[in-house]
């Protein structure tokens, strides 16, 4: 039987879910934030989490970053209220296998969790237009000298720096310090050689990518 980890902040959906796999799938863990999913992922070694989005402490990338760092290898699929596809890009290139809404049926998300337990990309209809989009550009040659010499962390702080995000903010969404999301600020001035986060949001929304 498919091992599966909820995490979501809200009591009610994590009963709900459950309510609708648990004679389908083995429920091995649940978490409601960010640094208890890690370390639940961590323990039990799921085949699947499915993962809410937006957590305290922290979002689903930070999440799968987190249980990447500790060594566990698992295979996420994001279920969302978002719909947005700023999220659903970010959630995909980070490594998830699927990212559906909560308007899915339990029906529908049972058969989604099972494609992705085997390998596949799951996505609801309408989000899968934004995944084509942005890896279609990736692969059309646009690659941009600038941008590759920031490395991945560095690139994700970027663009939260470039839409307004404030340092504590960010450290609350990637799960990291202050401190850390200091030292990432500065690097991505320094490599990019711009003076001030205004001129990043410039050089940002010129590119696209915020």
């Amino acid at each position: 039987m498919i091992r599966v980890v909820l995490v979501d902040d809200h009591v009610l959906v994590r009963a709900g879910v459950r309510a609708e796999l648990e004679n389908d799938f083995d429920i091995v863990g649940e978490a409601g934030d960010a640094g208890e999913a890690i370390d639940v992922i961590v323990a039990t070694k799921p085949d699947v989490v499915v993962c809410d989005v937006h957590l305290p402490g922290g979002n689903a990338p930070a999440v799968i970053r987190g249980a990447a760092d500790r060594g566990t290898s698992t295979r996420f699929l994001a279920l969302s209220v978002s719909d947005a596809a700023e999220d659903v890009i970010e959630v995909i290139r980070t490594g998830a296998r699927g990212y559906v809404t909560k308007t899915i049926s339990g029906e529908e998300l049972a058969d989604a969790i099972r494609r992705v337990f085997e390998g596949d990309a799951v996505f609801s209809p309408r989000l899968a237009g934004f995944v084509l989009d942005a890896f279609s550009a990736d692969l059309d040659g646009s690659a941009d000298p600038e941008l590759d010499r920031l490395t991945g962390r560095e690139q994700e702080v970027m663009r939260l720096l470039a839409r307004g995000y404030a340092y504590k903010e960010i450290a609350r969404r990637l799960n990291i310090s202050i401190k850390t999301v200091e030292t990432h600020a500065s690097a991505v001035l320094r490599k990019l050689q711009l003076s001030n986060r205004n001129e990043l949001a410039r050089w940002a929304a010129n590119r696209r990518i915020i």
